[in-house]
């Protein structure tokens, strides 16, 4: 019986492949990225044999090199689970559900223990937003919000009021997320812009962090590159080595592939990279506020893909599909998964296979949880080729037909 190939390996030799390496090179380009002197030729290339048969792994000296020589960073390769939040958790660690919280939250009565109930509350909502319908988790976020917001600051110590400030912080970056998902960019840009002002106040880097981030985000999905690359910089300026310092750098990478400055680009991404490979492993993953190792092969497949290099956007698409599907084909994220359908459908229709990327573009448009203004602009990429290369199918017309729905 034949064992399947972990990941890892089957991994190896799709960013091998995609690249148009034989395994010789492959062992050059490891020679290449490597600090220390390598074993002989001979050994590195049975060493690469056997680990893309999965025959076995790769040591902790040669997994961050590989994933260095392929332009990713090492849990992206070679991933662990995380922490996930719920309610059970709360109750775990608080002896608190949510009933209690709110009963302290009414009475004022903030303690410890109350605070970190209401820490892990928070977390749990970041962590829904990849899935939970948009108008419950904006309604659930702006509930929370508000009452974070009128607990009296008499009661409160001062570490105590600069937790609740950047708690408060923390909703107002969700709540302003999902508002701009749903297309009220005016609504958004307020909640922005009081999540900033709660970080400042609470002198909480990851909250200013992350809303100059949203600002970055609101200004790639409208066009105004040169406010993303703006923001980055002003946000990695305040950010300095937090989490959210690599997605700055992600948008701002976005931002020159879609200008079209290659070697910008690829600057961005390799300090992005550089950052996170420094960072400890998340304790949550799901948390929509932590850049899991994971998210980075989806920041390098939308440059890829706006560069042209179509082997390489193909590559990361399928395994940011992967990455974002549990085992029973529960979709963790399903906006990454659109996006990556849409970079399917793109390399599909640059390869004249009009059938397979109107059914990409079909699978990322008929998602349940989307972010509208995302959609919008990825999916103008697929539009675009699809003019370009099928102007007069019929296919084709129809499924333009629906973008232009999408962007109304």
């Amino acid at each position: 019986m034949t064992m399947e190939r972990p990941d890892w390996a089957r991994r190896i030799r799709a960013e091998r492949d995609a690249r148009g390496w034989s395994q010789a090179e492959a062992v050059r380009a490891l020679r290449a990225h490597s600090k220390d002197e390598l074993p002989s030729d001979s050994s590195m290339l049975r060493r690469w044999k056997a680990w893309e048969a999965g025959d076995n792994a790769p040591d902790d000296f040669y997994k961050p090199l590989i994933a260095k020589a392929f332009g990713t960073v090492t849990h992206a390769f070679f991933p662990r689970p995380g922490r996930r939040n719920g309610d059970a958790e709360i109750l775990a660690v608080t002896g608190m559900d949510t009933l209690d919280i709110l009963s302290r939250l009414q009475r004022s009565d903030v303690d410890a223990v109350t605070l970190d109930a209401l820490s892990i509350t928070v977390d749990r909502l970041c962590s829904e937003y990849a899935y939970m319908p948009s108008e419950q988790l904006l309604q659930e976020g702006r509930d929370w919000l508000r009452r974070v917001a009128e607990l009296p600051d008499g009661r409160l110590t001062l570490s105590q009021h600069r937790e609740v400030l950047t708690l408060a912080g923390m909703l107002a970056l969700l709540v302003g997320c999902v508002e701009y998902d749903m297309g009220d960019r005016r609504s958004a840009e307020a909640t922005r812009g009081a999540a900033l002002s709660l970080g400042t106040e609470a002198g909480n880097a990851d909250v200013v962090g992350w809303a100059y981030e949203m600002r970055a985000w609101f200004g790639l999905t409208s066009g105004d590159l040169n406010g993303v690359i703006a923001a980055g910089e002003a946000g990695a300026h305040v950010a300095g080595n937090h989490s959210v310092a690599v997605q700055l750098a992600a948008q701002e990478a976005k931002a020159w592939a879609r200008i079209g400055d290659r070697r910008q680009t690829e600057l961005a991404l390799e300090r992005g990279r550089q950052l996170l490979e420094t960072l400890p492993y998340p304790e949550n993953l799901e948390n929509h506020f932590v850049v899991d190792p994971a998210k980075y092969d989806f920041y390098v497949m939308d440059c890829y893909r706006k560069l042209g290099e179509q082997r390489m956007a193909e590559t990361l698409a399928h395994e940011v599909i992967r990455a974002s599907t549990d085992f029973d084909g529960t979709e963790r994220a399903p906006m990454r998964i659109a996006e990556a359908r849409i970079t399917l459908g793109v390399v599909a229709a640059r390869n004249g296979d009009l059938e397979g990327a109107v059914e990409q573009g079909r699978l990322a448009l008929n998602g349940g949880r989307k972010s509208l203004p995302s959609l919008r602009m990825v999916s103008q990429d697929l539009g675009a080729v699809l003019a370009a290369v099928f102007p007069d199918e019929a296919n084709a017309q129809e499924h333009l037909e629906m973008l232009r729905h999408l962007t109304d």
